[in-house]
């Protein structure tokens, strides 16, 4: 494992994240220790809670507990469902604390290293609720401030400089509005972590070489012209990614998005530990000679052509 600065706060976190839902703790509570267990020996010291479920929380703090504190990064997605029955999404000051307060109380972790605000809408965030999370942050509670998404609004959020952190989708077929917001939010000294490296329209070979064709509506009729759809059948798509010996598609995904040094840690899903052991081999493994180079020409080819 390979690690990075976080910031300018001195501390460094793992490549890789491990994200920690429902799915983590689905079968058992001993599969999910099992598995953080996995991922500290593997290095990994950067985790993830998907929300704020008590089940999760505790069972987590319980298995970090056996690594120095100061040594992890651990962050918490909070205003979204939680996964329990009838949990709503909930972005008030009142909401965001409890959520807080709980998960610190049963996991015993002492703080929240990143409070990560799940996608809010241009509406969701109140003044109230942005003051008691900058309240969290000076008592200690808290030590940074996120948001996360993909939507226009995420503009906003970075440019108010409340924030510390974004964590955004980020992949081989980014678009320019997103690479735009990296740097935006890189120029505000926030850090920037990656998720969603491998979209589900690439995992494919054939979902990958039709990656920006135009979509059909109905009865068949395409929306755009017939010659940018010419154009991108002579430039091929992202199907490359498929075809590269000893490596798969995902794993390129992620050592490309891994080569950026913009990203200070890239988000993974691993629930079994023989998929946790795959993902974390790919930070110290170099990507074959010419793929970075191909990859950039796929995406600047087709993305001109859908211009």
């Amino acid at each position: 494992m390979r690690y990075r600065p976080f910031g300018g706060t001195g501390a460094a976190v793992s490549d890789l994240t491990l994200s920690l839902g429902i799915d983590t703790v689905s079968r058992g509570p001993d599969a999910a220790a099992d598995l953080i267990y996995r991922a500290l020996e593997a290095g990994i010291n950067s985790y993830r809670l998907e929300n704020a479920d008590p089940v999760l929380v505790e069972i987590a703090g319980h298995a970090l507990s056996s690594v120095d504190r100061k040594l992890l990064n651990i962050s918490l997605v909070l205003g979204g469902r939680d996964g329990r029955r009838d949990s709503a999404r909930d972005f008030s000051a009142q909401g965001l604390t409890l959520a807080i307060d709980r998960s610190l109380r049963v996991s015993n972790l002492g703080w929240i290293d990143i409070a990560i605000l799940d996608q809010p809408g241009e509406d969701e965030l109140s003044r109230s609720s942005l003051d008691a999370l900058k309240a969290l942050r000076a008592t200690g509670r808290v030590h940074c401030l996120g948001v996360a998404g993909d939507d226009p609004v995420m503009d906003v959020y970075v440019s108010t400089g409340a924030f510390d952190v974004l964590s955004t989708p980020y992949h081989v077929d980014s678009t320019w509005q997103v690479r735009s917001r990296i740097r935006m939010a890189k120029n505000r000294d926030m850090v920037v972590i990656a998720q969603d490296y491998f979209p589900e329209e690439l995992d494919t070979a054939r979902k990958a070489a039709k990656a920006h064709e135009p979509k059909k509506g109905f009865l068949g009729l395409s929306f755009g012209q017939s010659a940018k759809k010419d154009d991108l059948k002579r430039v091929g798509g992202f199907e490359f990614l498929h075809r590269t010996q000893n490596w798969s598609a995902e794993e390129i995904c992620l050592a490309h998005v891994l080569s950026d040094s913009v990203i200070s840690s890239v988000v993974i899903q691993a629930n079994r530990t023989d998929r946790l052991e795959l993902l974390s081999s790919i930070p110290d493994r170099d990507m074959p000679a010419g793929l970075a180079a191909q990859i950039e020409m796929a995406r600047v080819s087709l993305a001109s052509k859908v211009a």
